[in-house]
């Protein structure tokens, strides 16, 4: 099965072609299940490569293909490599990718561009799985740079609407600039090391000391390339515009797959940024900062989307903490529950917006529980979830992370059980404020508020499910547990950083618990027993609500001091270089020519006796400069 690991990528390729060509020919329902069937059959056959890579004792196979670029000593083989690390990244991708895809029949039925979505959906699959499977970092880029295309042709879907042409562009753009860094990082690796396979420059590195100052470089600029796929500070604007998009492309991006490309990235180089601790210290500030910021603006949001999108960036800073601390391990165990709990709440919303035909505004919702029982039902499994409660799946992952925050900085510790706190607060308020209550829409909607049909709800149960008990794979020793997820990743992430007491490590859990039982129930007293309900936008706000709910003018402050100036030097450049300078010589050079020529034309008056007097000048001409010159 290792030896067909080509056939992963390959298989959801062929149905970006075959719906891409028929999208105007064939049935919904075949395009439907053609979309749906590529993504099962990879995943089937990830499934098969996960238990044969189990059964193996050998942990790492690259499987050649061709050779891609052959150029003096520059030898790039397209070859995948199949480890832990990339087989579960195979499941996660496929599996949640396929319940998507699912989901998105029932979603999507009534649109128009029905075909060429899921083509679209295949082709960012397609990349994605290239991403995680390029056994070196050119095979990787490719795959990075195909999910932000397609990441671009998905937020823009309805592009008719100029806002949303405006947010795909920002996230096309955005994301240029974190690119940019990571292909710098290549250059240098292959300047360090004399190759980019992963199989040849770790083993190199691994002979280095700490510090290297060409370490620092690679793994600060992979850094930057981390920040905007994975949506760091500066470079997350991008992330929450990404809404403009249909939902099932929401809960694609921002839960399982592109917006933890940087993540994935960071813990496959963990051998790099080992030996860069001050690029590590520099990943926990930013990943912490993201994590309170996302938290901070998701406080006051009133589009159901907008607040999942910004709890997005505060998980994603969650786990760029663990990154930075170097529990690797932890901060992918956080990538797999994230991807259940965020793919669920994101298509639980998806369910909400379709019941109400399109309205996203909480404001206009509540008393939806018994309208849509599975929809509630599963969104607060996820809810649960996100906001650490045991035993589901996010009190693990995100107890590993504060954990190990801890033994690295109490403060760290402190903020990050501060932004773990604010998460319970912000997502108790969304359930509240969506399903408890009286519907605060008119009386003809309320009669209209349906379930949604099978195709959608049955991807929320099996998410839910996996959202419950997801954590099994990551129980710590102090519970009883053997980590089985950290010994599956050995061979791939050796440091997995060190661990207090269990007295301590009881302590730990105790505070974050607490934290977000007492988070939960400030959201129960505001916002269904006072049933408060958020203002409207033109209303007064105190001054710290006013800044959570503009988004702490981020993009207006980005606006002021980046895109104005450069607009203003555009204009420059073009009215003063482009059309006096340039411009100036080229057509300088017309007009002399011009004017030369009506002068050099006047010596041609037709009269021969004019002719014979110049000739004669000019062999007068000739002799004195011949007898001047001896």
């Amino acid at each position: 099965m290792i030896d067909l690991v080509w056939l992963v990528p390959l298989i959801p390729l062929l149905g970006f072609v075959i719906n891409g060509l028929g999208r105007n020919t064939l049935s919904k329902n075949l395009i439907g299940f053609i979309g749906s069937g590529v993504i099962l059959l990879s995943f089937a056959l990830s499934i098969g490569i996960f238990l044969e890579l189990g059964a193996d004792a050998n942990k790492s196979h690259e499987i050649f293909l061709f050779d891609w670029i052959s150029a003096g000593n520059l030898q790039i083989p397209l070859s995948f490599l199949v480890d832990p690390l990339s087989s579960i990244m195979l499941l996660i991708i496929t599996g949640v990718g396929f319940l998507i895809h699912v989901y998105s029949i029932g979603y999507m039925q009534q649109d128009a561009g029905f075909g060429k979505y899921f083509s679209y959906l295949n082709l960012f699959i397609f990349f994605m799985l290239l991403l995680v499977l390029g056994s070196n970092y050119i095979v990787m880029f490719i795959g990075w740079e195909g999910v932000g295309l397609c990441s671009y042709l998905l937020i823009g879907f309805w592009f008719t609407n100029s806002s949303y042409a405006t947010a795909a562009k920002k996230a096309f753009v955005i994301n240029r600039i974190g690119d940019l860094g990571f292909l710098l990082a290549v250059f240098l690796i292959y300047t360090t090391f004399g190759s980019i396979e992963f199989s040849k420059v770790f083993p190199m590195a691994e002979n280095l000391l700490p510090g290297h100052t060409p370490i620092i470089l690679i793994t600060l600029f992979l850094f930057i390339g981390a920040c905007g796929k994975s949506a760091q500070l500066p470079l997350f604007t991008w992330l929450p515009d990404a809404m403009a998009g249909p939902t099932p492309v929401s809960a694609l991006i921002h839960a399982a797959t592109m917006v933890t490309a940087g993540v994935y990235m960071i813990a496959r180089s963990n051998v790099l940024f080992d030996l860069a601790p001050v690029i590590q210290h520099l990943i926990t500030i930013v990943g912490l900062a993201t994590a309170v910021l996302g938290a901070l603006i998701a406080l006051t949001q009133t589009d159901i989307k907008k607040v999942l999108a910004y709890s997005t960036v505060s998980q994603l800073g969650y786990m760029f903490i663990g990154l930075g601390v170097g529990a690797y391990d932890g901060a992918f165990f956080h990538v797999i529950t994230h991807a259940f709990f965020k793919a669920l709440l994101f298509l639980c919303a998806g369910s909400v917006i379709h019941a109400l035909h399109h309205e996203q505004d909480m404001r206009k919702m509540g008393g939806l529980r018994k309208k849509l029982p599975v929809t509630f039902i599963t969104m607060l499994i996820g809810t649960i979830a996100i906001s650490g409660i045991p035993p589901f799946s996010g009190f693990f992952s995100k107890d590993e992370i504060l954990v190990h925050a801890f033994e690295y900085n109490k403060i760290v510790w402190a903020i990050a059980v501060f932004t773990a706190f604010l998460t319970a607060f912000y997502m108790f308020r969304m359930l509240y404020l969506t399903f408890y209550g009286e519907f605060r829409g008119t009386h003809h909607e309320k009669e209209k508020i349906h379930e949604s049909p099978q195709s959608m709800t049955i991807p929320l149960i099996i998410l839910a499910v996996l959202s419950a008990v997801g954590g099994v794979i990551g129980i710590p020793e102090v519970l009883g547990g053997n980590h089985w997820l950290s010994s599956w990743l050995t061979p791939v992430i050796k440091h997995h950083g060190s661990l207090p007491s269990h007295a301590t490590e009881y302590m730990l859990m105790a505070v974050s618990v607490i934290g977000a039982l007492i988070a939960i129930g400030l959201a129960y007293l505001k916002y269904n027993k006072k049933a408060e309900v958020p203002m409207a936008d033109e209303a007064q706000r105190p001054v710290l609500e006013s800044l959570s709910y503009n988004k702490f003018y981020i993009d207006e402050i980005y606006d002021t001091l980046i895109r104005k100036p450069l607009d203003a030097l555009s204009v420059f450049f073009y009215r003063i270089i482009d059309t006096k300078v340039i411009d100036g010589l080229v057509n300088g050079f017309g007009w002399g020519t011009t004017e030369a020529s009506k002068s050099l034309r006047l010596l041609q008056t037709g009269n021969v006796g004019f002719y014979i007097l110049m000739m004669v000048v000019g062999i007068i001409s000739l002799l004195l400069y011949t007898y001047l010159s001896l």
